[in-house]
């Protein structure tokens, strides 16, 4: 609350602001850092430099369908993806003319949006102030590389965080249609949709408004069935993540033991598989956090995905996961809420832990290295 004297809290603009910033940050460090680490070699044009992983498997399927480059090799991960981003790059490619920086504009505006929305339910749930923080936390992630390139994480934001927003306000057509949305670009919004439902029925909510909750689930049943009439398969998207990536479910201490032998090696995949432990932990930790606080639907969006993640094959992209988990990010915005003398550290001791992380996987992924 503010004071007489004290003017009322633009929450948006702070959001942009930090957006913004930080995006001219990066670029400035894209630069800067690649002249640096060139050691006189040619550095390869800005563009380039984004055109890495998930973001060229996108473009792919943006271009030729899931069918794949007929002049490749076909790729059986592809339906991994779903179709919300490739619709999308398509459609701004019609604008742009070159497919990664229509991936880099469509993470620039969805960004911008999922950014105003994360500092805006901050300010919702209080204490005042905690919009900024949130934020600020979010883009210190170390894998938050992943907003600024051609990936689908800030896509789904730009939806799941305000689809959230409008469900704490009681607007659940709007946040029914927001989670469609989010469930166009991953599995995720299969856990957003189960999580409205929980946030449903823990408000007691009007039995009448229920129906707009099978709505999330719609785009995962078209697009199940869309793949079952190329290939007979209702679960492409998840025998494509088997196919390409030998991801299957197994008991999670199996999964740890051949993540921590992978961590144990040498070289990048070493350093990447060690971020992916830590990243378990923390998932594992915020799911304890949030079902001690009795957060009922945040405990089931979030702990359903480390439940999925850490029951895989091999721990992958766990922090690029923990993007999405915006639950954490209000934790830690409202515990940096000025008030007792030790919060006033939090968000400070937060960003020189986790800021140089996310500035050597911003260097690492623009030289080509795998991140998460």
């Amino acid at each position: 609350m503010t004071t007489p004297l004290e003017p009322p809290r633009d929450t948006a603009m702070e959001a942009l602001t930090l957006w913004l910033s930080s995006r001219l940050g990066i670029v400035v460090l894209a630069v800067v850092g690649a002249g640096a680490m060139s050691g006189g070699d040619t550095v390869a044009p800005f563009l380039e430099r984004w055109k890495h992983w998930d973001t060229q498997l996108l473009i792919t399927i943006a271009e030729h369908g899931y069918g794949g480059d007929p002049a490749a090799e076909p790729d059986k991960g592809l339906p991994a993806f779903f179709p919300g981003m490739p619709l999308t790059l398509r459609a701004v490619h019609t604008f742009v003319g070159d497919w990664t920086l229509a991936g880099l504009l469509i993470s620039f505006v969805a960004g911008a949006v999922a950014m105003v929305a994360l500092a805006r339910l901050a300010e919702f749930e209080g204490p005042p102030g905690a919009g900024w923080r949130a934020v600020l936390t979010l883009l210190l992630w170390p894998m938050s590389v992943f907003l600024f390139t051609g990936y689908s994480e800030a896509l789904f934001l730009a939806f799941a965080i305000p689809a959230w927003l409008a469900a704490r306000r009681g607007h659940w057509p709007l946040a029914a249609g927001l989670a469609a949305g989010a469930s166009c670009m991953r599995i995720t919004g299969l856990f957003l949709a189960l999580a409205l439902i929980v946030e449903f029925f823990t408000r007691r909510q009007a039995v009448r408004q229920a129906a707009w909750l099978v709505l999330p689930f719609v785009p995962l049943v078209l697009y199940s069935a869309y793949h079952y009439s190329l290939s007979g398969d209702w679960l492409a998207w998840k025998h494509a993540q088997e196919a390409g990536w030998g991801r299957h479910m197994v008991w999670p201490w199996e999964s740890l033991i051949t993540t921590w032998n992978s961590a144990m090696g040498e070289g990048r995949f070493a350093w990447a598989f060690r971020l992916e432990i830590a990243g378990a932990v923390v998932g594992i930790g915020l799911v304890l956090v949030l079902l001690y606080l009795r957060r009922w639907s945040e405990f089931v969006y979030v702990g359903l995905q480390v439940g999925a993640l850490v029951c895989s094959a091999y721990y992958l992209s766990i922090p690029r996961s923990a993007l999405l988990w915006w639950p954490m990010f209000l934790l830690i915005a409202r515990a940096g809420t000025p008030g007792a003398r030790w919060r006033q550290w939090v968000i400070l001791v937060y960003a020189l832990v986790v800021g140089p992380l996310m500035v050597l996987n911003t260097l690492t992924f623009m030289d080509g290295a795998w991140v998460g």
